[in-house]
């Protein structure tokens, strides 16, 4: 193929892979949200046989038998499996039309990992292991997270030229956003502990108030010295705002299962609350996520920022 043409077929990029990433990260958080609601109306083993439900086809289960847990849990597999459907899609496009050799590879590890998802959630029922579910639930977020990397790096602010960070005094920014990234992430996989188990709170508590500190000095950091850095403030201030949305669900969480204490509306609130506190937990993931591959980014990190492969016949950008 004639140099040019090659160059201009590179330039020219498709706008599915982004668009299917967003979708898969959509309905991601979909089905973080149905198993939520699984787990915390205690509907995980309310369909007793995987991967049929009650002995039907997945997918010809009828409608009018999906009442109470069954409702719940069935729902979740099915949404898992519209997951599932969407990450095979977006590989594919991938391989298809994306030029970047790093971004397929990734597409193809959120595969391996929601193929892998889907097979703990089965081997959960039919084994009945909690550690199953704790590994369930951890591995969920880390795709959520995956599936919002994708979305980001698909998007047309990772093609475009970018004013890079000074180096100097930046070098903490770097640690410090990585370091409430997995900060929140771990809280993440101790709250699946504490869900299935009802084990190590202490870790759960002293965890929140690690993130309680690093997220207001992440965001104090940005907001002080790179306040002309709009991709940066905009998602340290939405990290700060859900921070303080997650304390309050916590609060609420710990109160209603913890203590003696009656809450108001309490059919609702005690399953509203968990589940909020999930969601929340993962949307403050993704959004320190964000903040992290963007501060990389603008610091010039190759692996990153680059946009074309650096083989040959190709420029970088």
């Amino acid at each position: 193929m004639p140099e040019s043409l090659r160059r201009r077929r590179d330039d020219v990029q498709s706008p599915w892979p982004h668009r299917l990433a967003v979708i898969t990260a959509g309905a991601t958080f979909l089905l973080i949200l149905a198993g939520g609601l699984v787990t915390n109306t205690g509907a995980g083993l309310a369909v007793p046989d995987w991967p049929t439900t009650f002995g039907y086809n997945m997918f010809l289960y009828p409608w009018s038998q999906m009442v109470g847990g069954i409702f719940y849990e069935h729902s979740h597999r099915l949404i898992g499996s519209v997951v599932g459907l969407l990450t095979v899609t977006f590989t594919l496009v991938l391989w298809a039309v994306e030029p970047r050799r790093w971004i397929r590879r990734l597409g193809s590890a959120a595969l391996l990992a929601v193929i892998t998802q889907g097979v703990l959630g089965g081997l959960r029922v039919v084994l009945l292991q909690d550690a199953l579910a704790i590994v369930h639930g951890a591995l969920a977020q880390a795709f959520f997270g995956l599936t919002a990397a994708l979305a980001l790096f698909t998007s047309r602010e990772w093609k475009e030229e970018v004013r890079p960070l000074s180096r100097e005094g930046s070098g903490h920014l770097v640690w410090l956003a990585g370091l409430t990234t997995g900060g929140i992430y771990l809280q993440l996989v101790v709250g699946a502990l504490l869900t299935h188990v009802g084990a190590r709170l202490d870790a759960h508590l002293l965890l929140a108030t690690l993130i309680t500190i690093l997220v207001p000095n992440l965001a104090a950091r940005i907001l002080t010295r790179h306040a002309d850095r709009s991709g940066l403030i905009r998602p340290a201030i939405l990290l700060c705002g859900l921070l303080v949305l997650q304390l309050l669900l916590g609060l609420g969480s710990y109160v209603h299962r913890f203590t003696s204490l009656e809450l108001p509306l309490v059919s609702f609130l005690g399953l509203a609350l968990p589940v909020s506190h999930r969601l929340t937990g993962g949307l403050m993931l993704i959004t320190s996520l964000v903040v992290t591959l963007r501060v990389h980014r603008l610091l010039g990190s190759p692996t990153v920022a680059g946009y074309r492969d650096r083989a040959p016949g190709r420029v970088p950008a």
